[in-house]
C-alpha cells in the first residue's frame, strides 16, 4: 500500500484522507506534503464557517435560476405589451445574489432603493416595475397623501413614509385594489397570467408577494419571488394560501 494511499473530494469540499499509521512521521516533513495538510486545514475552516459550501451552492443556484428563466423567457408571448416586458424584467431578476432584509432604510425619492445586493419579497416587485418605467415607491406615495384613510391603519402613524410605505405588502395590495384590476383567487391555473402579483400568507403567517412568470415548460405558471434566498423562479403558485390577485398594467 502506498505511503499516502488516496485523496477523496467528498460533496461541498469535505477532504478524507487515508494514511498508513507507521509512515505518519516521515511524510509530515514532505513539502508537497505539508502543502497538502495546509490546504486540507484551510477547506476545514471553510466548512466550519460555512463560507465555502455557501459559495459553491450560491454559484449553483445562480447557474440553474439563469437556465430556468431562459426557458421561460420562450414561452413568452412575441407581441410586445406592458404585461411582457414585465414578465421579461422580473426573469432578468432571477438568480441574483440578494441576502434578504426588510429592515426599514433611508432612501432618496424617487425612484429610491435599498442597496441592490439586499431586499426582500416586495423589492422584487418593485425593481420589476421600474425596469419598465413604473415607479411604485412614487405612486404609492402619491395615492396614500390623496387617500391615506384607505390604506392599512398603523399604530402612530399620521403620514406617508417614502422610506417604507411601499415596501410593505399590505400598502401594495391597496395600491393595486385601487388603481389596478383585482381578480378573485383561485385554484384554476386558467386564471393566472404572466405579470399578474399574488400576495398569500406564508405558514407562519407572514405576508408574502410574487409576481407570475411562464414556466420554463409546459404547464402552470410559475412564481418568481424572494422568500429569503433571492429572487427565484419556482413553481409554488399554489403553495400557499393565496390572499390577493392582482393585474396591474399602467400601459396596454
Amino acid at each position: 500500500m502506498d505511503k499516502l494511499s488516496t485523496i477523496d473530494l467528498d460533496y461541498f469540499g469535505h477532504f478524507r484522507y487515508y494514511f498508513d499509521d507507521s509512515i505518519l512521521p516521515d511524510m509530515l516533513f514532505t513539502p508537497f506534503r505539508l502543502f497538502i495538510i495546509l490546504v486540507i486545514g484551510i477547506a476545514t475552516i471553510g466548512w466550519q464557517q460555512r463560507s465555502f459550501p455557501a459559495v459553491l451552492f450560491a454559484q449553483f443556484s445562480q447557474t440553474s435560476q439563469r437556465d430556468l428563466a431562459s426557458g421561460a423567457r420562450y414561452r413568452i408571448s412575441e407581441n410586445r405589451s406592458f404585461a411582457t416586458d414585465l414578465t421579461r424584467a422580473a426573469l432578468d431578476r432571477a438568480g441574483r445574489v440578494v441576502r434578504y432584509d426588510a429592515s426599514y432604510k433611508v432612501i432618496t425619492f424617487p425612484n429610491g432603493d435599498v442597496p441592490s445586493n439586499t431586499g426582500c419579497g416586495t423589492d422584487e416587485i418593485i425593481r420589476s416595475y421600474r425596469e419598465v418605467g413604473v415607479d411604485l415607491q412614487e405612486l404609492v406615495f402619491l395615492d396614500m397623501v390623496e387617500s391615506f384613510g384607505a390604506y392599512p391603519r398603523v399604530k402612530g402613524k399620521t403620514k406617508p413614509d417614502t422610506n417604507i410605505d411601499h415596501r410593505q405588502v399590505a400598502n401594495l395590495q391597496a395600491f393595486f385594489k385601487r388603481n389596478g384590476v383585482t381578480l378573485s383567487p383561485s385554484r384554476v391555473e386558467a386564471d393566472y397570467a404572466p405579470g399578474d402579483i399574488i400576495t398569500c400568507t406564508l405558514p407562519k403567517g407572514q405576508p408574502h408577494i410574487a409576481m407570475l412568470v411562464p414556466a420554463p415548460g409546459s404547464g402552470r405558471p410559475w412564481i418568481i419571488h424572494n422568500m429569503g434566498m433571492g429572487p427565484r423562479l419556482e413553481d409554488r403558485l399554489f403553495d400557499f394560501t393565496i390572499t390577493g390577485h392582482y393585474r396591474y398594467h399602467p400601459r396596454g
